[in-house]
């Protein structure tokens, strides 16, 4: 009552353009929360469609073969060089033998994966009693297969359309028939690496070969920001070198990432003589390339601490080193964790810098040091997004739904160590 009344002592100008302002902060409102809702809306699609496209993934089709183990398959003493695809092809032509043309013999092998005569050689390897002996086995079943059998094959196309024939989806039927074919979780694609088949490539080898990555770039990257940003911040002189450096350090934090690729090229490869493709290299690389994002971070983690802090402390009697180090550094610790983490994040996601050091390299083997060949998991996503079976494409989708997982998990400790170790004062 008494806003109105002021109101309408005002002069009628004013009460304009008192009214054009409170319009004016209702429609900022209004498009503030549409730009919230639109961003929430594409985030959810994003997801969606990934989650969709890439959880089928997580599943494998299997088909049962009964295997007769004859020792006439193993010539040699050494049983690995078993003829193991001859075995495989004997149980499926025992399941068919109305199959006799060398097309139909050979549509009928490609239900099966190359990978089941791999699965029995192991098998073998691991227990030599088996030879002599019959058993029944899963195996994983040729990509084709398992897309038609999670519904990703329309055989309602003409036969020259699809990858599936007439032929072969009549044994499919007889095999279900006789249940002998199921899907079940793919254990192979956390436990495998790269592949050119489809349903044997997994994710183990990108996944060990980006932490092996990260590790590197933290143990380097982390105390060298900190170093540099507690020097600029506190010791260093108030000069032009010392401006010179911290617009250089800004700079290099908005460079395309792919120039700092180039450069590890250069010196860490050709220089050097790093080998290529390691994540011992990979680290170097992602370490230039998050220093300047670390120690932006690092050195308003240590604006925020108030003076008094150091005032206090230098009143006590404690040096320069000791106020930075005992007072300054605790309580800035939070925030410089936090700004690590998100740069690893940022690292954990690059492919540019990656592809310049030859990580886009097929990588079979799982590696076991920081010196071993390795992919990355964003550049296993762009490999197999680039392959053209329909099967790559759910694992590009389970490899980016991985990686965001990855991401997640990281901003999430961010989240944790800032309210873990934050000292209110």
């Amino acid at each position: 009552m008494q806003t109105s009344k002021q109101n309408n002592s005002f002069s009628p100008e004013f009460n304009k353009r008192l009214k054009s302002r409170y319009r004016a902060e209702q429609r900022f409102k209004f498009l503030g929360i549409g730009a919230i809702f639109i961003a929430l809306a594409f985030l959810v699609f994003l997801l969606s469609t990934v989650t969709l496209s890439g959880y089928s993934a997580f599943k494998q089709t299997y088909i049962m073969l009964d295997v007769t183990l004859d020792k006439e398959y193993f010539p040699d003493e050494d049983l690995a060089k078993g003829d193991f695809q001859g075995i495989v092809k004997k149980s499926l032509y025992s399941m068919f033998p109305d199959v006799s043309s060398r097309k139909d013999k050979r549509m009928l092998n490609g239900l099966v994966s190359k990978g089941a005569a791999f699965q029995l050689m192991d098998m073998v390897k691991e227990d030599p009693k088996l030879v002599g002996t019959s058993f029944s086995i899963w195996v994983p079943a040729k990509d084709d297969v398992d897309m038609l059998m999670k519904g990703n094959i329309d055989m309602d196309q003409a036969e020259s359309n699809r990858r599936i024939k007439d032929k072969q989806f009549e044994w499919i039927k007889t095999l279900e028939e006789n249940k002998r074919v199921k899907t079940r979780f793919n254990r192979t694609f956390f436990t495998s690496g790269d592949s050119r088949e489809p349903e044997l490539a997994g994710i183990l080898s990108a996944v060990k070969g980006s932490l092996y990555t990260l590790v590197i770039t933290l143990l380097l990257s982390f105390p060298m920001g900190v170093a540099a940003a507690i020097y600029l911040e506190e010791f260093a002189p108030d000069n032009k070198f010392t401006d010179l450096i911290e617009i250089n350090i800004n700079n290099l934090a908005a460079v395309p990432s792919i120039i700092f690729g180039l450069l590890g090229l250069a010196i860490f490869i050709n220089f050097w003589g790093i080998p290529r493709s390691t994540p011992l290299v990979g680290g170097l690389v992602l370490t230039l390339m998050t220093l300047p994002t670390i120690i932006i971070a690092a050195r308003a983690s240590l604006k925020s601490v108030p003076p008094s802090i150091r005032e206090a402390a230098l009143g006590v009697g404690a040096s320069k080193i000791q106020t930075v180090f005992h007072h300054v550094l605790p309580l800035a610790l939070p925030g410089m964790l936090t700004g690590t983490i998100i740069g690893m994040a940022q690292a954990l996601g690059e492919t540019a810098p990656l592809l310049m050091i030859g990580m886009v390299a097929f990588i079979v083997d799982i590696p076991g040091s920081f010196t071993d060949p390795a992919a990355a998991l964003p550049v296993q996503v762009y490999l197999w997004a680039d392959s053209p079976e329909r099967a790559f494409t759910e694992k590009t989708s389970a490899a980016i739904m991985i990686l965001l997982g990855f991401l997640v998990i990281m901003n999430a400790v961010a989240v944790y160590m800032r309210k873990k170790f934050e000292i209110k004062w």
